[in-house]
């Protein structure tokens, strides 16, 4: 246990600036004067101690901070156990993109304390706006898939490649203005070449489905990997596009070199026997898509990202006159209530993080465990969220990327050094365990 004793101390050196400035660090923006933290132009929620905690280590200028003037700081007389300064340590680097095994931003002096090791820039009160987006620059083109249905795809960012997998409620061009996609695309082009695309049926690809099966969906993600000139990457993947990764990945595992798994499915509605659900769904969809007030309106907001703030609801719904049609999104549901792609995953040989939110109503969290559990060298971990959407605003978001940004890194250095790849061993977030062959 700590407890701090002021009567041998200096005022800490963490609080001897002015607490209504504003510092710009990585890609994170703390406002001491509204009391907030953005990153990637989304702000992250903090529980008020973790914000101290930041504050204190930011305006020491990148000085090392002894944890007893962290004490003093944050918890001022208060007794709180190691674990406790051990958790908000914890907490403070997921907020930040940060981990306890990179150590990229807060750094661990063994024994003695911690420091900021990010440039920080400090500005004054109420300067302009919060940290400035990077600029996203991409030429959308055009590709063909197997079947001759044409694929818009782009590119953002340098670095090693990754591939993310296409999904409805998307727009190659919108997402980079979207509050809840582009600090998505921001985060995972930084230090990487991101390859995305618009499925068939949506956004800028031909927007008619060709009667779309999980494996035209695979040919779909194939095509535009062939035209981006990629041979060997990573999938990101999310929600309905994690079929598709599976049989790209199981189709093709001398290609795909991991697999990044968020709130997916192995088995849809109709192909597990839930016919009415589907059945309901798509007629919600059907009749309600893109019209304001409709059931399927309600049921985005209620159901698909409950905790997501109002404008990023209100920017979801934008999306969907955009990305595909009402019958288009209807037929799109119906192929993902058919789906099942059990049988892909003992051919899936990479490496796998799979991640779900333990609230998600879409899909449930046994899909993911099932999917984890049956690859080899899979991880497995639960996010604390409603949202089927991982949105900016959920601190889950955070958490959720702060993995990928780990697990992305690992792969890259093993490919560096020509090591067989491996997945960390590490997932400390709370409700993780390691799926097993």
């Amino acid at each position: 246990m700590r407890k701090e004793t002021f009567g041998h101390l200096e005022k800490p050196r963490c609080s001897a600036h002015a607490g209504e400035m504003r510092y710009v660090f990585a890609d994170c923006d703390l406002d001491l004067g509204r009391h907030e933290l953005w990153r990637n132009g989304a702000r992250v929620h903090v529980e008020p101690q973790v914000f101290g905690l930041i504050a204190c280590l930011v305006r020491a200028s990148g000085a090392l901070v002894t944890y007893d003037d962290v004490m003093a700081d944050v918890w001022g007389d208060r007794i709180v156990s190691d674990a406790t300064v051990a958790a908000r340590v914890s907490a403070a680097r997921a907020a930040l993109g940060d981990d306890g095994k990179r150590q990229a931003i807060i750094r661990t002096v063994n024994r003695r304390g911690l420091q900021l090791v990010a440039d920080v820039k400090a500005l004054p009160p109420g300067f302009a706006e919060h940290a400035a987006k990077p600029d996203l620059h991409q030429t959308v083109r055009l590709t063909s898939s197997r079947d001759g249905t044409g694929i818009a795809w782009a590119s953002l960012g340098e670095g090693a490649p990754v591939l993310r997998g296409g999904h409805w409620l998307g727009h190659l061009e919108h997402d980079l203005s979207s509050p809840v996609w582009r600090p998505l695309l921001e985060r995972l082009s930084s230090g990487r070449r991101l390859i995305r695309y618009d499925p068939r049926g949506t956004g800028l690809s031909e927007r008619c489905l060709n009667g779309a099966t999980v494996e035209q969906l695979a040919d779909d993600m194939e095509a535009v990997a062939d035209a981006a000139g990629l041979e060997r990457f990573p999938i990101v993947a999310m929600s309905q596009s994690v079929p598709a990764a599976l049989t790209l990945a199981a189709r093709h595992p001398a290609r795909v070199s991991g697999l990044v798994l968020l709130n997916g499915l192995v088995q849809g509605s109709t192909a597990r026997g839930e016919i009415e659900l589907t059945d309901t769904m798509v007629g919600m969809i059907r009749t309600g898509w893109g019209v304001p007030g409709s059931a399927f309106m309600r049921a985005l907001a209620t159901v698909f990202v409950p905790d997501a703030t109002q404008a990023e609801v209100d920017s979801l719904v934008e999306m969907q006159a955009l990305s595909a049609t009402p019958e288009v999104a209807a037929q799109i549901r119906a192929m993902i209530g058919d789906i099942d792609v059990r049988h892909c995953l003992a051919e899936v040989a990479c490496p796998t993080l799979v991640m779900h939110c333990t609230g998600d109503q879409v899909q449930s969290c046994e899909q993911s465990k099932q999917i984890a559990s049956n690859i080899r060298h899979a991880e497995f971990g639960q996010l604390d969220s409603a949202n089927h959407a991982l949105v900016p605003s959920d601190p889950a978001w955070v958490v959720f990327l702060s993995r990928v940004d780990g697990f992305l890194e690992g792969l890259t250095l093993k490919a560096a050094d020509g090591s067989p790849t491996r997945t960390s061993p590490n997932l400390s977030a709370a409700g993780t365990g390691k799926g097993s062959a």
